[in-house]
């Protein structure tokens, strides 16, 4: 029954949308879709974005933090360093968002720059780091996409 002529949503369709929300809320900032993109490719620590996108860390931090909270990345720490990666299980809609965002990245100047950026330092970053940013858990180098 609608109330003052309210329909009544039920409670899965209402966490699906509020899902499709906080998707879309972190994807409608440009700084926020250069670092999906990077993680598409594997764990990276905030020295390192700094480096590939040539943003100040604080920036960087920011949004990071703002995607953490919203669950569309997870953070670790190990020592000094927060390693900050794609969550392992993913909703069918973040998914379906972050092959969008590959397959749109691969036309857009900005993206294909950052990413010749990370492949030109991958391997210093897999060399450099206590935290292996760059490899795989294998212990090769990330070379593949998400």
């Amino acid at each position: 029954m609608a109330i003052w002529g309210l329909k009544h949503i039920p409670i899965k369709e209402y966490c699906f949308g509020m899902e499709l929300v906080k998707i879309y809320e972190c994807l409608c900032d440009r700084t926020r879709l250069r670092i999906l993109n990077l993680l598409l490719r594997g764990p990276l620590c905030v020295c390192h974005f700094q480096v590939v996108l040539g943003e100040p860390q604080v920036k960087i931090s920011k949004h990071l933090n703002y995607l953490r909270r919203r669950g569309l990345v997870t953070a670790r720490r190990e020592g000094n360093w927060v390693i900050y990666a794609l969550p392992e299980k993913t909703s069918p809609e973040l998914r379906a968002n972050l092959a969008c965002l590959q397959d749109c990245a691969v036309e857009q100047t900005v993206f294909q720059r950052d990413l010749a950026r990370w492949a030109q330092r991958a391997k210093k970053f897999a060399a450099t780091s206590p935290c292996g940013c760059g490899r795989q858990k294998n212990g090769s180098l990330r070379s593949d996409a998400w």
